[in-house]
């Protein structure tokens, strides 16, 4: 009974079935190699998004000029509630220098989007910075089209620098503190940060 429950619980993170048991600590000099690395260096189009926490919806081209974080979330997701801790620091320490954090909920029940739900959810991880609903994914599958089928997680970060360039992607799963990963994009957000607007 076990087995199935596990599975069930990485389902919640990933559209493809799952790798089997991924290491606990990944190596931040893995980040560059990962699933997603040809992106590095793109422009991703403008997303789309049904709902903000915002009064008014936020743009990319908005929010040109700044370091964006954006990173697809969803309930039930034990990555994702993992790495709450890591995205509010960050929105924290680094919001005031030019980083904008923007949590996306990319809904995966059985049943219809309930945005009670969101809400919840969000409130519980501890979000207070903006928050979309990514509505049938279209802003998902657009910025994270599956090369042959074959993305792993939907849990995926994109750090864009100042002009809007993806500069880092973290394919999904956690970021924590001690993983190395995390310390990676820390490093790439104060690098980014550190880089001229414009």
């Amino acid at each position: 009974m076990r087995r199935p429950l596990a599975l069930l619980v990485l389902a919640a993170c990933s559209r493809a079935e799952p790798d089997p048991a991924p290491p606990a600590r990944t190596s931040a000099s893995n980040v560059a190699s990962r699933e997603g690395a040809e992106l590095v260096g793109t422009r991703p189009p403008e997303w789309q998004a049904d709902a903000w926490t915002t009064p008014a919806p936020l743009t990319l081209a908005g929010l040109r000029g700044k370091v964006v974080l954006a990173r697809w979330w969803t309930a039930g997701c034990p990555f994702c509630e993992a790495s709450a801790p890591a995205l509010r620091d960050m929105d924290r320490r680094f919001g005031p220098r030019g980083l904008a954090v923007i949590g996306f909920y990319h809904h995966k029940g059985d049943g219809p989007l309930d945005l009670a739900v969101v809400r919840e959810t969000a409130s519980r991880y501890g979000f207070t910075f903006p928050l979309a609903v990514d509505t049938d994914w279209r802003t998902l599958d657009r910025w994270w089209a599956p090369r042959d089928n074959r993305r792993t997680f939907t849990s995926v970060s994109f750090l864009l620098d100042r002009r809007g360039v993806i500069r880092l992607v973290h394919p999904g799963g956690q970021y924590v503190r001690g993983d190395g990963v995390l310390e990676e994009i820390e490093r790439t957000v104060e690098a980014l940060l550190a880089e001229p607007a414009g």
